[in-house]
């Protein structure tokens, strides 16, 4: 078995900020400690060297010849300095200024410098026009010195001198100072420097998650820390980047449901348009074969009698009367369903409309033996198309009284409700199946084939009904009773109607 090898975590931003930072730093103050370990020796020597010249300027313009004749500043200068000054007449033996104890040494010491029997011990730094700077290592006093010989314009002898022990025992207390230093301003600096590097990569790493859920599909997420600098600016950009993104994938996923519901209708039109050839294929395949059967009995003179031939001529003439009568329904339906057929809205009395159907089907419900219960007596003023709601009417009735069952009663209301009259026609029968309530609308859908051939229907009639209440803004609907079935619809009502309800048995 082959083992994984653990994925190395590269570090952080946070980190490497952190430690080029820390490694700058460290570097940064090893070099200054190593420049002041070589150099502040030769340096502070350099200083001491100013220093000694100074003092012998300041002096000369003074052109001292006693000690009262001394600034009161030189002495707090030579003590700040860690000088030992001697000043003497021309020829060396007389004394006229000192600050050191040991100034009878001194001037033994100047004698000698001017003799030069101290020439092994001397380093000569600087030569000026009237003085000079040695490096001188004193052999009775067992140590270096740092000192200054030369005479005043008024020609008086001036010695300066300064131990270099101090020079050294300095520098080393400052580099163990500045290493001791160094090594906590490294620790402190690394602290801060992490605080401020984790300060820093904060908005980038609220932008890296922003980024992480955007990448999800999460366009809520914000960048919620502000800021005027360039991480601000582009915690903005995220912010545009996700409301623009959020509301083109909105428009997109719009797009894509229009389009499923495009496709899906294609389909929908496709099966239907497939039922539709099916059906009516169907429909006429029936009457076309009797019309055939009998119309090639009657060529052959099957039967001389003439009464079959007058049956025979009847079912021909009964058959084409069927498929003429579903040919024009079907014109009408097309004409309904694509807007050809012209709509007349009009005023007229509804109640008077019921009336002229149950007339004009009088033999029908006779024959049906229907009992029908419609008492309105007022008028139902109503805006519509009074034909097609005439044709609406006849087809519910016709619908009703081929679905009675042993009450066969038929009862037709009307009732308005906020300024739209609802028409309901019941009957009497069994309830439509609760799947099939939306499909009765269909062309050609039939609940029960078999007894809807037996009355001829076609099952185009309730969708003549729908096609009539789409070309008028009107609704119109199927409603199942415990002892029978209800179909409505509505019609824009007049507003001075007066109109009484009737109650449903």
């Amino acid at each position: 078995m082959k083992v994984r090898e653990k994925k190395k975590r590269k570090p952080s931003v946070k980190t490497k900020i952190a430690l080029t930072f820390i490694a700058t730093m460290a570097i940064t103050l090893m070099l200054i400690g190593l420049i002041h370990y070589f150099f502040l020796g030769s340096f502070y020597s350099r200083h001491k060297e100013e220093v000694l010249s100074d003092s012998f300027r300041l002096l000369n313009e003074a052109s001292p010849t006693s000690g009262s004749d001394i600034p009161d500043t030189f002495e707090h200068f030579c003590a700040t300095n860690n000088l030992k000054v001697i000043i003497t007449g021309p020829e060396l033996s007389s004394y006229i200024y000192s600050n050191a104890t040991d100034r009878q040494s001194l001037q033994t010491l100047i004698f000698g410098l001017i003799s030069g029997n101290e020439q092994e011990n001397l380093e000569i730094i600087e030569s000026g026009r009237n003085y000079q700077i040695q490096k001188f290592h004193d052999r009775y006093a067992g140590g270096d010195y740092l000192q200054l010989i030369g005479w005043f314009d008024n020609g008086n002898c001036y010695f300066a001198r300064c131990p270099l022990e101090s020079i050294d025992d300095a520098v080393v207390i400052s580099s163990q100072f500045y290493t001791i230093t160094g090594i906590w301003m490294i620790l402190a600096g690394a602290v801060v420097i992490w605080l401020i590097a984790r300060k820093i990569v904060q908005p980038i790493q609220e932008l890296t998650g922003i980024s992480k859920r955007m990448a999800a599909l999460d366009f809520d997420a914000r960048y919620t820390s502000g800021g005027k600098d360039e991480i601000g600016e582009l915690g903005n950009h995220f912010n545009i980047m996700s409301e623009k993104l959020e509301k083109a994938i909105a428009e997109l996923k719009s797009a894509n449901v229009q389009l499923q519901k495009d496709i899906n209708e294609k389909i929908q039109i496709d099966e239907m348009r497939r039922e539709f050839l099916s059906n009516v294929t169907h429909e006429l395949k029936t009457p076309i074969a009797l019309i055939q059967g009998y119309a090639e009995g009657l060529k052959d003179n099957i039967s001389d009698d003439p009464e079959s031939r007058e049956f025979y001529c009847d079912v021909i003439v009964d058959e084409a009367a069927k498929m003429n009568e579903m040919v024009k329904k079907l014109l009408n339906l097309n004409q309904l369903e694509f807007g050809e057929d012209q709509v007349t809205m009009e005023r007229f009395d509804l109640a008077a409309v019921i009336q002229g159907v149950l007339q004009s089907s009088a033999i029908l419900i006779k024959q049906k033996e229907a009992v029908i219960l419609f008492s309105q007596e007022t008028p139902i003023p109503v805006w519509g198309d009074e034909f097609k709601v005439e044709e609406v009417i006849t087809n519910y009735l016709t619908n009703a009284l081929n679905h009675l069952n042993e009450e066969r009663t038929i009862e037709i209301s009307c009732k308005k409700e906020q300024g739209t009259v609802i028409t309901t026609v019941f009957n009497t029968g069994d309830p439509i199946p609760e799947e099939d309530l939306d499909k009765i609308w269909i062309k050609f859908f039939k609940v029960d084939k078999a007894r809807t051939r037996e009355y001829g229907g076609s099952g185009i009639g309730l969708s003549i009904v729908k096609a009539i209440t789409d070309s008028m803004n009107q609704h119109c609907g199927c409603r199942n009773y415990d002892n029978g079935v209800a179909f409505w619809f509505t019609l824009e009502a007049d507003d001075g109607s007066a109109l009484e309800e009737t109650e449903k048995m």
